[in-house]
């Protein structure tokens, strides 16, 4: 269970990090939509291993293989099935922990709950997973381009190095003109370096990712339950090593007064608008027609290069050694798969809103 995500608009994954491949089936995508395979490459791309000396070395073209729901370029509205094939697997690397259970891994949860686990790469835990993701987003933000919404993320963190700017000061366009996806080109060289700094001394290193949703109309989202904001948080968290979800204001609102952090409105033309925006674009749970902004944690990557104590499956103190190819940070390739669980949900809410309209 727990493979699928979504309402209307909804996908589930399938596949493990050394299976033969990864996939997803979209169900609930309009028919009639042009498709354009080139956009959901470009994602892809964005995300894949191998792109720079600050991610995995692991080479995966992430080529996928629309299988169904598209014909003559145009959605059919049945199930659409991307089939990703997995092409650099070297599962000789996990050999050494078969048994073993590495320290701030999946590995001893997956084996408490199955009793068995894939433990080449994570299997299934593995952030192999998230390519996905990344196509089944893609295919969302081609639905909400159509609808004038965009999804735009960005790392504005890692490790204590802060990008002190909001993303209204900040040009977005530039986030893919260098390789750690910071739009600040001072900032971003100042990250680089500390990421290959940590990767040379053979560790990790954590950071955030700032995201910031457009064009999205008032009115998305549900009351109690299923509040815009809740289910945002549950797409987020559900990414691999995300520790920590915060929208407008966040935890820093608690140092303002409520005279301070009200959002009043104001009329603009025929809108409804606020003249601040702590709440970040929602109001009991429903969007209200503002920029919908939010920012995630990540943790320093599990995996180190180092010598770690742990146990294994017997219960037996081992010494677990790090091998294989891995990312010292992983919020660099985390961006499009932040996006793409974000334009998930919005695409998801939006065609839930127009159900319910009479």
């Amino acid at each position: 269970m727990g493979n699928s995500f979504g309402t209307l608009f909804k996908i589930t994954t399938f596949g493990e990090s050394h299976g033969k491949s990864i996939g997803v089936i979209i169900d609930g995508c309009p028919a009639g939509m042009p498709l354009d395979e080139a956009l959901i490459l470009q994602d892809m791309d964005r995300r894949k291993p191998g792109q720079s000396k600050i991610t995995t070395q692991r080479k995966e073209s992430d080529t996928f293989h629309i299988q169904s729901g598209v014909f003559d370029g145009k959605t059919t509205g049945t199930p659409i099935m991307i089939l990703i094939p997995n092409e650099d697997q070297r599962s000789k690397d996990y050999s050494h922990i078969a048994d073993k259970f590495r320290p701030s891994h999946a590995d001893f949860t997956y084996h408490a709950k199955y009793g068995v686990r894939d433990y080449r790469g994570g299997g299934r835990s593995s952030a192999r997973e998230t390519a996905a993701r990344v196509a089944a987003g893609a295919v969302a933000k081609q639905f909400l381009k159509h609808k004038g919404i965009e999804t735009n993320a960005y790392v504005s963190q890692v490790g204590s190095l802060r990008l002190d700017k909001s993303y209204h000061e900040l040009d977005l366009k530039r986030t893919e003109e260098n390789i750690v996806r910071c739009p600040d080109p001072a900032t971003a060289e100042q990250m680089i370096e500390l990421i290959d700094t940590t990767r040379k001394n053979r560790d990790t290193i954590g950071g955030i990712v700032s995201c910031v949703i457009t064009g999205v109309p008032a009115g998305l989202g549900e009351p109690v339950f299923d509040k815009l904001h809740a289910e945002l948080g549950k797409a987020m968290l559900g990414i691999n090593a995300v520790k920590g979800f915060e929208y407008g204001s966040g935890f820093e609102g608690v140092a303002l007064n409520g005279s301070q952090h009200n959002d009043a409105y104001y009329k603009d033309g025929d809108k409804v608008r606020t003249r601040t925006n702590h709440s970040g674009g929602i109001q009991g749970g429903i969007s209200n027609g503002e920029d919908i902004y939010f920012r995630l944690a990540f943790k320093p990557v599990a995996t180190l290069m180092q010598d770690q104590e742990s146990l294994n499956e017997a219960g037996e103190s081992v010494t677990v050694s790090g091998k294989g190819r891995h990312d010292p940070c992983v919020v660099p390739r985390a961006v499009p798969i932040v996006e793409a669980m974000a334009a998930l949900v919005i695409a998801d809410y939006y065609l839930l809103n127009q159900t319910i309209k009479f």
